[in-house]
Order: C-alpha cells, then sequence, then structure tokens
C-alpha cells in the first residue's frame, strides 16, 4: 500500500482516486519497471500534494492569485521533477532512458527556466483561472466524457459543452497573449500577427513561406498548436507543452483507459489508490503493444494475400499500413511483428492452379504458340506497373546537437491526393520525439507521418512538407525507403 499523505477533507479524499491513477500512469511511463513505478510514482505525488495546498492556502491569505496548474497537470509535472531529482541522486537506472537523455537536454530546461522561454500551452493553463483549466485539462487531455467532467466540477452538465467551448477560447487568447510577450527574434515577430489571423479561421490556408518558417522553428510550431482549436490538435498541444518527455504517450494512454472504462470515468476501485502495484498501467503498455503487434500482422497478412482476388485486397493493404493513433512519443518503442506462415497463401494459389490444369492445357504453354493465348487478360500489367515512382522526397537535418536533431522534409507529388501517409526508415536507431505539420507513428525504426486537417489536400505537381525533432546516439543518417500512401519515392538532394 502507497505511504500516500491522508486527504484532508471529503473533497479532497474524492480527488485522489483520479490523481493517483493519472500519477501512476505518467510514471509507469518515464521508469524501467513496475516497482520503479510505484515508487516514483508515490514519491512524486506526496510532493505534488504539498504543492497544491501550499498553492491553495497562500490564494486564500489573500492578494492576487498565484499562478499555478490544475491539481491533476501538478501532479504529473511533480513526476517530471522527482524524475529529474532521481537523476542527479544517481537513481537515473530506475529511469526509462530515453527520459534520462531527454532530462540532460536543453529541451527539458525550458520547462525549468525563465518563464517568458517556457512552452507556450504551460504557461497558458497557468494563466487561467483553475476551474477552467481543470475543465479543460480533465475534458481534452484525461478524455473524461464531458458530463463525468461537469459533475466533478460542479458545473452543469447540460451547459458543459458551452462552458468548455468559452474555456477554449480563453486559453487560445491566453496563449496568443504570451507569443507576443514572448523574446522573439525579428523573423518570428513578422510572422506572429499573421500566425494568429490563419490560426483563427478552419479553413485558411497557410502560406508557403509560414509553413517553411513552422517547419524550422519550435517556439512558433508551440504556438501555433496552441492557438488552432479546430483539428483536433489542441490535446496534443496540452500533453506536450505541460508534459515535455512522453506527454504524447500519456494522452494516447489516457484515450486508450477512457474507451476501456466506464461511461462516467474509471472508478475508485480501478484506480490504483488502493494498492502500490503499477500492474494497471502496465496492462496499459502491453494493451499498445498487442495493437501495434495485431496491426503489423495484419498488413502482412494482407500483403501476402494473392493480388488477383477482388479489389478490395489493395483497400485492406493500405489501411492496415498506415493503421495506428497518432502518438508523438519518445516513450517505449514496439517491435514489429514477427513473420506470418506463408504457407497457407501460398497454398491457395496452387490449388487453384491446379484445378484449371484439370479442365484444360496448361495456359503456359498456350501463350507462346497459339492465338487463344492472346485473349489472357494481359492488360493487368499497365495497371500494375506503379513501380515507377510517383514522388519525389526531399530529407534535411536542419541542426544537429549531440542527442538530437532537427529535420524538415519536403514531398513532391505527381499525383494528387485526398491524403497522404508518408512512411519512412531508420538505420541508426533514431527517435522522433516532436513533429508539427503531421502527426506520426514509430515502431522500431519505421516511421509513419500523417496530414493534418489543414495540409492533408495535395494537387498533382504539388508539394507537402512538414517537420520534426529527433534523439540519435550512434549515428543519424539519413532515413531511407520512403513510401507515400504506400507508393515508392525517389529522395533528392
Amino acid at each position: 500500500m502507497p505511504d500516500l499523505p491522508a486527504p484532508q477533507d471529503a473533497t479532497e479524499a474524492a480527488l485522489f482516486p483520479e490523481c493517483w491513477d493519472a500519477v501512476l500512469s505518467y510514471a509507469d511511463l518515464c521508469t524501467s519497471d513496475s516497482g520503479a513505478a510505484g515508487r516514483l510514482a508515490t514519491e512524486a505525488f506526496t510532493h505534488g500534494i504539498r504543492e497544491a495546498r501550499a498553492g491553495e492556502s497562500g490564494g486564500k491569505s489573500g492578494g492576487l492569485r498565484a499562478s499555478r496548474l490544475p491539481r491533476v497537470p501538478l501532479l504529473l509535472t511533480s513526476v517530471r521533477t522527482t524524475a529529474a531529482a532521481w537523476d542527479a541522486q544517481g537513481q537515473g537506472h530506475r529511469l526509462d532512458p530515453d527520459l534520462r537523455l531527454w532530462l540532460n537536454s536543453p529541451k527539458a530546461a525550458r520547462y525549468t527556466g525563465p518563464p517568458l522561454h517556457r512552452p507556450l500551452a504551460l504557461r497558458g493553463l497557468r494563466d487561467m483561472q483553475e476551474s477552467d483549466g481543470a475543465l479543460l485539462w480533465l475534458a481534452e487531455v484525461e478524455a473524461r466524457p464531458l458530463p463525468a467532467v461537469a459533475r466533478r466540477l460542479g458545473l452543469d452538465p447540460a451547459s458543459a459543452a458551452e462552458e468548455l467551448a468559452q474555456v477554449r477560447a480563453l486559453f487560445r487568447d491566453r496563449c496568443h497573449r504570451n507569443h507576443l510577450d514572448t523574446p522573439m527574434d525579428a523573423h518570428c515577430r513578422s510572422y506572429a500577427r499573421l500566425l494568429d489571423a490563419v490560426t483563427r479561421s478552419p479553413g485558411a490556408d497557410i502560406p508557403e513561406d509560414l509553413s517553411r518558417h513552422l517547419a524550422r522553428c519550435v517556439e512558433c510550431a508551440e504556438a501555433a498548436a496552441c492557438l488552432r482549436l479546430h483539428g483536433g490538435g489542441l490535446p496534443a498541444a496540452l500533453a506536450g507543452g505541460v508534459l515535455g518527455w512522453g506527454g504524447l504517450a500519456y494522452l494516447e494512454r489516457r484515450r486508450r483507459a477512457a474507451e476501456s472504462g466506464p461511461d462516467d470515468g474509471r472508478s475508485d476501485a480501478d484506480s490504483g489508490i488502493a494498492e502500490a502495484g503499477a500492474a494497471g498501467p502496465r496492462i496499459g503498455r502491453a494493451g499498445i503493444l498487442g495493437a501495434a503487434l495485431v496491426f503489423s500482422a495484419l498488413a502482412l497478412a494482407v500483403s501476402l494475400m494473392p493480388f488477383d482476388g477482388s479489389g478490395s485486397g489493395g483497400t485492406v493493404a493500405r489501411d492496415a499500413s498506415g493503421a495506428g493513433q497518432p502518438v508523438a512519443d519518445p516513450g517505449p518503442s514496439f517491435p514489429t511483428a514477427g513473420p506470418l506462415p506463408s504457407s497457407p497463401t501460398a497454398s491457395t494459389r496452387p490449388s487453384a492452379t491446379s484445378t484449371r490444369s484439370a479442365t484444360r492445357p496448361d495456359p503456359g504453354t498456350q501463350d507462346k504458340s497459339s492465338a487463344p493465348a492472346r485473349r489472357t487478360p494481359r492488360p493487368a500489367v499497365p495497371a500494375k506497373s506503379p513501380a515507377a515512382a510517383t514522388c519525389r522526397v526531399t530529407y534535411k537535418i536542419a541542426g544537429q546537437w549531440p542527442d538530437g536533431f532537427e529535420a524538415a522534409v519536403t514531398v513532391t507529388s505527381d499525383q494528387a491526393l485526398d491524403t497522404w501517409r508518408l512512411g519512412w526508415t531508420y538505420r541508426d536507431g533514431q527517435r522522433i520525439t516532436q513533429m508539427w505539420d503531421a502527426t506520426y507513428v514509430q515502431r522500431g525504426s519505421h516511421v509513419t507521418a500523417t496530414a493534418r486537417d489543414y495540409n492533408n489536400s495535395v494537387s498533382a505537381g504539388g508539394t507537402f512538407s512538414f517537420g520534426f525533432l529527433g534523439s540519435w546516439h550512434d549515428g543519424n543518417s539519413a532515413a531511407r525507403d520512403f513510401t507515400v500512401n504506400g507508393r515508392s519515392c525517389t529522395t533528392g538532394g
């Protein structure tokens, strides 16, 4: 049983299960085993509760309200700061190796450095009233059903959707003001007002020069994510901006937990408050791994099916190859599924051939010598000739430092696209940690980047581009084996 602080009152006692469940889930991502996850969660929860109580008592004493996070994200940031303390005290072996790299990088320093240089989502959430921030976080990041969130915060469920819309607009306003207050160079400053205007309208096109700038400037890309309320990117902007490392993996885990739990949220009995074991979150990690294996197996199985079947086979193969939720996370990598037995698929084709040969001579001998062979449906050959590449990819390393790099990708498509998925493979074990103008899934060395709502359409001969940050260890060679929607692409300088 975890040695947690005793609740001060009935209200705090009611919040403890929800808070502990969130802390344990994030601590599980940050550590190397279940035992370490329980210890990290207990220590971070204790420190975070003390900090929350101190902030609340300070606010009750009068004067201006102190800038602070709502309770759940505050406790989650306590996990990150406790992990940093572990690393500094020689307990880093208990942490995820990628987290240790991140904690000792300039990216982590942004979360504890000068306030004006901290991530925009973190500053925006701090600047809101705690009840407004709690509504935004619980609905967007924790993925709790809105009626349950309304009851939790004492709101009218009938008007909760309208209240959430107002809180989203308030968060955008705070982020916009903070963005203008952020020290930035003249180049970024020149795009600030344009960025505000473009992100206000769901149908607005992003000018090409602004798109190139967002592919190179992390701070402006973060601002774009916070200012764009449409398109479904707000949860990722919040989780990534407040938590930093593992934020998007945490977001995906909470979504899965909400989908598998009861409609009104997880019960206290399932929250893990009564026991210190991290079995619940570990099952979540296993569930994600299982889903990855299922998708990989499905894609491989479909690829082994005979091509001369119905046209639906090709569609399934393309869908399966791009399946998966957008998880921008430097957390655990997913091993690919092992090769599936090919004998069942291979056996179907010989059986069909033997059936034909039983009724007439082998068509292979007639193709070369008799006229009837010309009636064989050979037009399938031109239809199958997409061996020629219909797209060209430019992959550039825009900057590199000892443990990380920034890259920009530009793709020219000869064909018009309603949406796009760009896949590639790394040779040196690089890991993507953040991406803008696309979402991504990484399984082992393979990465799939998927279009956002605002840049999914590409005209024939047109281009699309995006950028990302990544980590590397032994090498950082260029990516290879590029595909767009399953079709191979050539690469250029």
